[in-house]
């Protein structure tokens, strides 16, 4: 079998940006910086999950941290007149010492075609002991809808409550992801549930970047509907059709 790769490791620094920018001078600065980045976004996912909080970067300078948040209820997280926006920049504050701490928060438009979200809403499901081949194609419909090229969705774990683990998958469409130029979106969930934990993936392929027909900003291209060339055969010389 071939490895998995994730794949926006795959494409960090091509076509895809690091979701934590920062520069250090030396290496006990490195590993304190990235210990750091680890705490904060463990006590922001475990303490406001309930939000939908897909990525979490963090960019850093000689004064400030700046932590751009991007949700799909902002409401939750910014409160009665920024109330809880205060209570967080207070918690965070603790994890970074003496540096001043930023708050961005961004909406996630459309949580449909957010992979992310949608491994999380799965999982969240099948907490509640929702049928999990339902819940796949509830998901796959829903993105697909929205206008997503291509979606698959594994599941691993006692699925069900059965007695030996295994792993089920469904999709539709194409998800090409050992194209560099395909936007893939992917995310990762776990459901613990009682009778033990259910790993959940998805990938989406949302078109080739810049060129996406379909996104979770505010500014999504339409989608372009491609004429088929005839396919050349490079040992006759001709065109075939």
């Amino acid at each position: 079998m071939g490895q998995k790769v994730s794949p926006i490791g795959f494409r960090i620094g091509i076509t895809e940006d690091w979701r934590s920018r920062w520069y250090a001078n030396d290496k006990k600065d490195f590993s304190r910086y990235l210990l750091e980045d680890q705490k904060l976004r463990k006590h922001i996912k475990k303490n406001y999950g309930f939000s939908n909080i897909p990525k979490i970067e963090i960019e850093r300078t000689r004064e400030k941290v700046n932590i751009i948040l991007h949700t799909a209820r902002p409401g939750l997280i910014i409160g009665r007149k920024g109330a809880n926006v205060d209570k967080l920049r207070q918690e965070l504050t603790k994890f970074v010492g003496d540096r001043a701490v930023n708050l961005e928060i961004k909406e996630v438009v459309r949580p449909q075609v957010n992979a992310q979200l949608v491994a999380e809403n799965i999982a969240e499901q099948l907490l509640k002991r929702a049928n999990f081949r339902r819940t796949m194609k509830k998901s796959i419909d829903t993105t697909m809808a929205e206008g997503a090229l291509g979606i698959k969705i594994q599941l691993s774990g006692r699925l069900a409550g059965a007695e030996m683990a295994r792993t089920e998958s469904s999709g539709r469409g194409k998800v090409p992801l050992q194209t560099l130029d395909a936007h893939i979106a992917y995310g990762f969930a776990t459901a613990f549930t009682t009778y033990g934990a259910i790993g959940v993936k998805v990938w989406m392929y949302l078109g080739k970047y810049n060129e996406e027909v379909v996104s979770d900003a505010t500014n999504a291209k339409k989608a372009k509907v491609s004429k088929k060339t005839a396919r050349k055969n490079p040992r006759d010389g001709y065109t075939r059709k």
